[in-house]
């Protein structure tokens, strides 16, 4: 057995010349001749392998057959790491190589059901980067495509393998070449977008999912485990955006992750080195910042127009129709900038360094449990303060609520497995209910005043902007009467820590 160590780094077709041309490619020692690689995935009819996280692949290299099991990866940031059993394929399978309990007994038990699923097809240039003794990556340049019943998707990545050296050599080549190239960090291996193509399943938006961490972990180990998790999220919307994946959720969600990062630096700053802190949280601001008018245009048609424009509007002087159309121009404008904003930003590069310096990240003494518990209650108190001072109702101190909120009920998911069970889920219910009505206030309040400006601007419009006004009128009042009876409890009631 090997345990492969990767990096994985997709890029744009139109990338691939300046790519080999790069001084640190072009000056790396070739590894043979390019190769045209055909492979064969296998799995059984009820794709039994995948459902234990296992690939069986045949790989046609020249005259030469092989075949290759692979296990689960652990990856973090693009970096993954993953058990691989390759040996000699002369028309059977043979498992006896496979040293892994598991996984033996797996494909002892289901070899002989063993189907073609899907295929990949590419040409691979390989390199040999050794900048010092006791380093040496390998560079190989995929492109091709992946076919499955009748369908296809391109291939057009950089993998980095790690021969000799650490995990950490790998980042830092990444890095040097993200600074002059569009590369980003992609955990999706060429198996994985093979089982979506075979079931023909579109790519969907990527939600953060905290990771479920153990009592007993250490506060280091906690951060990393939650930073890493967020980072997930970031790259697979950020991917999907770069292949032209048009839904605006794949933006939301990006930028829920990047605003899940800096809560996470904020709510781990008493632990953390400064410069990392200060640093990462500024960063993170600004490539979030980049999203937020597309974000924000996309709340107001989606969330606002369309429910008014929808219905019957029959008096013909009330253009919601004209104004739903400025509002749908506006933001593909938005959405337009805010992918030309993150290209100049280097988002790719973003990734790999914050990945870097996770890797980087001195341990962190003292006891999770307590530290989470003095966390969420500072977070509270201060929800208390803005709590108090939104007691008039004004927008402005409404949102700050909001922000105080979202800030807690993010502690709150970064620490859920460390809270009672049922505690804890209750009050996480309620945080969110909280934090939609305060969100809903604060998305009407935004969009009252950009349909002002938009009005002014063109009169024909401001029946329809005072319209739309007016329709959410009830709906906006009512919530404005009950969000400080949903927030009290939560933050003068019983807390589940």
């Amino acid at each position: 057995m090997s345990q492969e160590i990767e990096l994985k780094l997709a890029l744009p077709p139109s990338a691939l010349p300046a790519l080999r041309r790069h001084p640190l490619v072009a000056g790396a020692a070739r590894e043979g001749k390019a190769e045209t690689l055909d492979n064969t995935y296998f799995d059984t009819p009820d794709l039994t392998l995948k459902a234990n996280r296992v690939a069986v692949r045949t790989r046609r290299q020249g005259r030469k057959w092989l075949q290759t099991v692979k296990c689960a990866a652990t990856s973090s940031g693009g970096l993954s790491s993953r058990p691989e059993w390759e040996g000699p394929y002369n028309g059977r399978f043979d498992f006896s190589a496979v040293d892994h309990p598991e996984a033996a007994r797996l494909l002892h038990k289901h070899g002989g059901k063993l189907t073609p699923l899907f295929s990949t097809r590419f040409r691979r240039e390989t390199r040999l980067y050794s900048p010092r003794e006791g380093v040496r990556i390998l560079l190989m340049t995929d492109s091709g495509r992946i076919e499955a019943g009748g369908r296809e998707l391109p291939i057009c990545e950089l993998e980095l393998e790690l021969v000799d050296g650490d995990p950490l050599d790998l980042l830092e080549l990444a890095c040097t070449l993200a600074r002059d190239l569009p590369l980003v960090p992609n955990d999706i291996s060429k198996a994985q977008r093979g089982y979506q193509l075979f079931h023909d399943q579109p790519v969907t938006p990527v939600r953060s999912e905290p990771p479920r961490l153990e009592a007993d972990a250490g506060i280091s180990e906690a951060f990393r485990a939650l930073a890493f998790a967020t980072l997930r999220a970031w790259q697979a919307n950020a991917v999907a955006i770069a292949e032209g994946h048009q839904d605006p959720e794949f933006i939301h969600q990006l930028r829920v992750a990047l605003r899940r990062l800096r809560a996470l630096l904020r709510t781990f700053a008493p632990v953390l080195p400064a410069d990392f802190h200060e640093t990462w949280s500024a960063r993170l601001r600004e490539h979030a910042a980049l999203l937020a008018e597309a974000r924000d245009l996309d709340v107001l048609y989606t969330e606002l127009l369309e429910p008014v424009r929808t219905e019957e509007v029959n008096r013909d002087e009330i253009d919601v129709h004209g104004l739903a159309a400025l509002a749908d121009d506006a933001r593909t404008e938005a959405r337009k900038h805010a992918l030309k904003g993150l290209a100049k930003a280097g988002e790719g590069l973003a990734m790999l360094e914050f990945t870097a310096a996770l890797h980087r990240l001195p341990d962190i003494e003292g006891d999770l449990a307590s530290f989470a518990r003095e966390r969420l209650d500072r977070l509270r108190k201060r929800a208390r303060r803005r709590f108090d001072a939104a007691t008039d109702l004004a927008p402005a101190r409404l949102h700050a609520l909001r922000i105080a909120f979202k800030h807690l009920r993010y502690a709150v998911e970064f620490f859920t497995p460390l809270l009672a069970r049922k505690a804890g889920a209750r009050y996480l219910a309620a945080l969110v209910k909280a934090q939609d009505t305060l969100g809903y206030l604060n998305d009407v309040d935004v969009a009252r005043a950009r349909l002002a400006r938009w009005a002014d601007d063109i009169r024909a419009l401001q029946t329809a902007a005072a319209f739309v006004s007016g329709w959410h009128a009830p709906r906006y009042a009512r919530y404005r009467r009950r969000v400080l009876d949903e927030a009290r409890p939560l933050l003068w009631g019983r807390k589940p820590w």
